[in-house]
């Protein structure tokens, strides 16, 4: 599996998919995403996706706008660029 690239401003991560989700990768690279409940359901961890897809392995029941998605529930499909302060 070719290493996808998760940007968020000047960090750049390597994806492996050795982890489970994306929000894995942002906590062991001491990224700061707040979370709750780990599978979807509160969206406290929502980020802007500003560039590329996600896959969830499991459809999240928090309502999300446009560009925004859920790490604790999914995996990148491409490269990706995030915003990880909290949306508006």
């Amino acid at each position: 599996m070719a290493d996808l690239i998760v940007s968020t401003g000047s960090t750049q991560l390597a994806w492996q998919g050795r982890l489970a989700t994306l929000l894995e990768l942002l906590e062991d690279n001491c990224l700061p995403v707040e979370y709750q409940c780990r599978s979807g359901f509160c969206g406290a961890c929502r980020v802007r996706l500003l560039a590329g897809r996600v896959r969830y392995r499991q459809p999240p029941l928090a309502c999300l706008s446009k560009g925004e998605i859920l790490p604790c529930c999914c995996v990148p499909e491409s490269d990706i660029t995030l915003a990880l302060e909290h949306p508006p």
